[in-house]
């Protein structure tokens, strides 16, 4: 496996030699001092040309970074679905190569570039030909830390949360299992995430990031809530579903009512109590129930 100095050696090499590429910078992970390295780290790079299409319609053009084991075109699939898009202006390469490494490679007019390029504060500049790259700060992951939520922010969170939990709960005693999971991981699950992310943004006075989709979560929860977050997760088992539900309720009511307290916000404590009085019910009905309650 090509190693990251052996890596961004060829990426601006390859920049410095071709005439159309007038600057290059990096995003994403690797330039985020607070990020742990490892050997999945992609690289996430932008190539700044003096135009586009040439370099895409160059066959082969990206066989110099290396033996693809895969590629993604985002860009090019889009448009081939109908969607309405500019590929004079933005092009996008994924690719993986066979020795383990990851490359994401967008190539991006000047104007283009100025219109992104102060949006990430995880950005590093690596090969500015023109001085064309606007001044920026150094690299930091300010742009990624929880923010700090508004009162509405919170109570519609904790009202989701609460008011979609009951279709977790027919989709169980339905066994409904693609129903039942989808509404609880795609529904339920970032409502809780989301309470985490305040907790945990709460403990740091806002100002850390718990990495896309909660990746960081273990490093900060203390181990008991941790363990229960893990415990939120279940398989294709009816009854490991009720208990991860009942567990996800728990830890969002502890997580929530530590951040109203904090924020000096209205926990919805009826609506807790209401609904795990209906899942209990619910939990405890027979397949031949004529009624809830």
């Amino acid at each position: 496996m090509r190693t990251s100095n052996e890596m961004l050696e060829l990426i601006i090499g390859i920049a410095k030699d071709d005439s159309r590429v007038r600057a290059v910078y990096m995003n994403g992970s690797r330039t985020n001092p607070n990020a742990p390295k490892d050997i999945f780290q992609d690289y996430d790079i932008v190539y700044v040309v003096s135009e586009v299409k040439s370099i895409v319609s160059e066959d082969n053009w990206i066989d110099r970074f290396g033996k693809l084991l895969m590629l993604q075109e985002p860009e090019k699939n889009i448009k081939a679905l109908g969607g309405e898009i500019d590929l004079n202006k933005n092009y996008g390469y994924l690719m993986l190569f066979t020795d383990g490494n990851r490359l994401d490679l967008h190539i991006q007019t000047e104007d283009y570039m100025l219109t992104t390029y102060k949006t990430d504060s995880l950005t590093i500049p690596l090969l500015d030909k023109d001085s064309c790259l606007p001044a920026i700060p150094p690299s930091n992951d300010k742009d990624y830390w929880t923010r700090n939520p508004t009162k509405i922010q919170y109570f519609s969170v904790c009202n989701d949360f609460w008011w979609c939990m009951q279709n977790v709960a027919k989709g169980i005693w339905r066994e409904e299992l693609p129903y039942a999971k989808q509404m609880f991981e795609l529904v339920i699950r970032p409502g809780l995430d989301q309470m985490v992310s305040w907790w945990i943004g709460m403990q740091h006075d806002f100002q850390v990031s718990p990495g896309k989709m909660g990746k960081y979560f273990e490093n900060f929860l203390p181990n008991k809530y941790w363990s229960m977050y893990r415990h939120t997760y279940s398989g294709d088992d009816y009854e490991k579903n009720w208990d991860a539900v009942f567990i996800a309720c728990e830890l969002f009511r502890l997580l929530a009512q530590d951040v109203a307290h904090k924020l000096t916000f209205d926990y919805i404590q009826d609506d807790d109590r209401n609904m795990m009085n209906y899942l209990r019910r619910v939990r405890e009905l027979s397949k031949d129930a004529e009624g809830i309650f």
